[in-house]
């Protein structure tokens, strides 16, 4: 315990910026819809649109790069930097490569979605927004790529003012852009677009200074190392990273995807149905951010501890996240459990509205605990290097297990929303306790070969 004590402060130093600028990034887009408002229902609608279809690639191809996350901690825990520097360059190389192919995805969809029948007016809006929403890829990759580098060598306070002032970038940017302020043109719903690419261009930018700061002040211990890296891609290098971060883009998009055909599934459904979804939808991302940003850390801090040859310390740094995130989410669980009437309210007065919505509350505030032990112990486990594991058990537990009760339950049953976030309840009960469980074995195994050879160590899976 005073070793898990020890642990709790450098794990709490570098996961509170990160679990802020989750929250961040999470406002950019409630503060897009919301000023979106003045230009009518089919511009909101619009612009929900596009985000539900930009979003799940955009993600997927920034879970891609969180290989970074083990190879860079992992080489900084070795006291490596110059083998830091060498992740860094090819990382921006895969996020190059990365950007072509999705770019190409995301313009197949515009007239994809004129041909399934599109609302005509919403279409008018979405088409110039989502064509300008695609020029902010190649910034929100080599944003992740940066990112995924500075954290994983302890600079993390940037990431954080990266989110902050984008934000703000971003207001200026709709105010300006969609209303024709300060000289600008009004160009409507898709100037909200080009705010937000401004924005993502922003983002990158500032991580690049800090990167640049950063190396400036490692210069004066360690050399020129960045000079003397070759900026040539490293084939090998980057397959590693494409084997590390394919697994954990496919498990992001396991999880975005359940949510999504949850929505869908309930939007056959009767309206108040699908409004308590969005609420309680809202809700539970709002709070699932803090232990993402914990998640990160983990994976840092654990591989910081592989990169030392230290098992001790990757158990100290695993279980000191598990803790925190176990803290913030029993409490946001015990919020949702006591008082969920308070909290739907903020967004709606409809009585059948606050009804459903807490129904729908208090079956999240069962699932938040485990919601959290699933997402800090996939951070661990990328800091391992293992990120194969936590996407076979979202596979399994979402689509095999919880996606058939919640369909049993909501239409078979006649549970309606209740059964859906039912079977989603059951799944992530199921994968916070088998990641726990899988944790669990690899710390005992690791804690048990402290003396294996260093060029042996982390044992193989």
């Amino acid at each position: 315990m005073p070793d898990l004590k020890s642990e709790l402060r450098p794990m709490w130093q570098l996961a509170w910026p990160l679990a802020v600028a989750e929250l961040g990034w999470m406002l950019q887009g409630m503060v897009d819809l919301v000023m979106a408002g003045p230009l009518g229902a089919a511009a909101m609608g619009a612009c929900t649109l596009g985000n539900m279809l930009f979003y799940p690639v955009a993600v997927s191809g920034t879970g891609v790069l969180l290989g970074m996350d083990t190879l860079v901690s992992q080489s900084f825990g070795a006291q490596d930097p110059r083998d830091c520097r060498k992740t860094l360059v090819n990382g921006v190389w895969l996020a190059l490569a990365l950007t072509p192919p999705l770019v190409a995805i995301l313009w197949a969809l515009i007239p994809l979605m004129g041909a399934v029948g599109t609302n005509p007016r919403v279409l008018a809006h979405f088409g110039p927004y989502f064509k300008a929403l695609i020029w902010s890829i190649l910034p929100l990759f080599l944003y992740s790529a940066f990112r995924r580098y500075l954290q994983a060598v302890n600079v993390v306070k940037p990431v954080t003012y990266s989110l902050l002032g984008a934000n703000l970038v971003n207001i200026a940017g709709n105010y300006a852009l969609m209303y024709g302020h300060w000289g600008a043109p009004a160009m409507g719903l898709e100037g909200s677009a080009w705010s937000t690419a401004g924005s993502r261009v922003f983002m990158a930018a500032f991580l690049l200074a800090a990167i640049l700061w950063h190396e400036r002040r490692s210069r004066r211990a360690h050399g020129a190392l960045m000079a003397e890296v070759s900026w040539r891609p490293e084939w090998a290098r980057i397959g590693r990273l494409a084997g590390l971060g394919l697994p954990a883009a496919g498990q992001i998009g396991v999880e975005g995807g359940i949510f999504a055909l949850a929505t869908v599934l309930l939007g056959k459904m009767d309206e108040v149905s699908l409004a308590a979804h969005s609420i309680a939808l809202n809700v539970v991302s709002t709070t699932f951010m803090v232990p993402l940003g914990i998640s990160s850390a983990a994976a840092v801090r654990v591989g910081q501890a592989v990169g030392r040859k230290d098992p001790r310390g990757v158990a100290l740094s695993g279980w000191a996240a598990v803790l925190l995130g176990t803290l913030f989410m029993g409490s946001a669980g015990l919020s949702l459990w006591l008082i969920p009437r308070w909290i739907v309210v903020l967004f709606s007065g409809d009585p059948a509205v606050i009804t459903a919505g807490v129904a729908l509350l208090q079956i999240a505030a069962v699932f938040q605990l485990f919601d959290g032990f699933q997402v800090v112990t996939t951070g661990a486990l990328r800091g391992l290097g293992d990120t194969r594991t936590p996407m076979l058990a979202h596979l399994a537990g979402y689509w095999a297990i919880g996606l058939p009760i919640g369909y049993v339950l909501g239409f078979r049953l006649g549970w309606g929303a209740r059964g859906i976030w039912t079977g989603l309840s059951t799944a992530l009960v199921l994968i916070g306790v088998g990641l726990m469980l899988v944790w669990r074995a690899r710390v005992r195994t690791l804690t048990g070969q402290e003396a294996c050879p260093t060029d042996v160590w982390p044992p193989p899976e």
